[in-house]
């Protein structure tokens, strides 16, 4: 595993200059309309965010410093506790045109479901972490309650990733109490992307998760490969400060200590051991959900993530506000 050391001037060169080596903010699709490999829009929205808005990146440098002290004092106290866990109200914005768009209750649900599962480690490919990875598994102990779903007929064929969708003078569903619930919208976002997020840091008024209604959930409209809920964990891992596993760089630094460099992201289903090309060719955390493997091959996250997720929800945290 890599040695971290994350100084304020190096946070706030990662959060201003990073760029994506493998995905563009348009992904093939294949006849049916199905993205021919995953492509998440977090970074190049990020990007588009720091250029509109300078400033940004020395908020953002903050919160890093914030996580890395929180981290290195060992902080535990986390946001709104309910028996023990952490618990997040979770609104859900449908915008739809067409019958299959305005997915389902049981389609809703069933995302909700596979979020309780994946950030409580009761997902059933739990059990297949390799061994070498065993000791860095992490129960990241977040719970998720749908609170509210909110439904939207719009003429839009697609939404793109310029957040259109959050904003109601454009046609979307602006979000519902951003600061102390989490909102997503479900849309088709178009140009082949499965869905993107805001990390901790930008503005209330865009503050959630996008994901296209083809990538949401288990059922319904859900769509193979993508159709075991896992883009919504990834994005929702962006939305509490998690970096893609390979930094958005060649052999880049996703500010975890316990994962292994990656010298770019992996698609599909990677073979295992799969070894990366940079130094010291360490074995790649394919199975992370941080990765842009398939569903069925993302199934865990670290111990060094959790610690980066607790941190953002302590007191003087990102989302501190998320404990009332």
């Amino acid at each position: 595993m890599k040695k971290l050391l994350v100084t304020a001037s190096l946070a706030m060169m990662l959060f201003s200059c990073q760029k994506e080596t493998d995905s563009n903010s348009s992904t093939p699709e294949n006849s049916n309309g199905v993205a021919s490999k995953r492509a998440c829009a977090s970074q190049d929205v990020l990007e588009e965010q720091l250029r509109e808005n300078p400033s940004l990146a020395l908020k953002m440098n903050q919160i890093e410093q914030f996580t890395q002290d929180h981290i290195a004092n060992r902080g535990s106290s986390l946001s709104r506790l309910v028996n023990g866990k952490i618990e997040i109200p979770v609104v859900v914005n449908v915008l739809y045109r067409t019958a299959a768009e305005n997915i389902s209750d049981a389609q809703i649900q069933s995302q909700i479901d596979v979020l309780n599962k994946d950030f409580n480690a009761l997902n059933s490919d739990f059990s297949q972490v390799p061994a070498l990875f065993s000791t860095v598994k992490a129960n990241v102990g977040i719970t998720f309650v749908l609170d509210q779903v909110i439904r939207k007929s719009t003429t839009k064929t697609s939404w793109g990733t310029k957040d259109a969708c959050k904003k109601t003078t454009q046609g979307g569903l602006a979000p519902t109490s951003p600061t102390t619930k989490l909102n997503l919208w479900v849309a088709t976002i178009g140009g082949g992307i499965l869905g993107y997020a805001q990390f901790p840091g930008g503005s209330s008024a865009t503050d959630g998760v996008v994901i296209d209604s083809k990538y949401f959930g288990t059922v319904g409209t859900a769509t193979y490969p993508y159709n075991l809920g896992r883009t919504a964990t990834h994005e929702v891992g962006h939305w509490m400060n998690l970096r893609h596993i390979w930094g958005d760089a060649t052999c880049g630094s996703d500010l975890v200590a316990d994962t292994p460099t990656h010298n770019t992201a992996n698609y599909g289903v990677p073979t295992y051991p799969h070894y990366s090309t940079c130094s010291g060719t360490p074995v790649e955390m394919t199975m992370n959900y941080m990765d842009y493997t398939d569903d069925r091959g993302m199934y865990m996250f670290s111990l060094g993530q959790k610690a980066r997720i607790d941190a953002v929800f302590a007191v003087g945290g990102a989302r501190a506000s998320f404990r009332n």
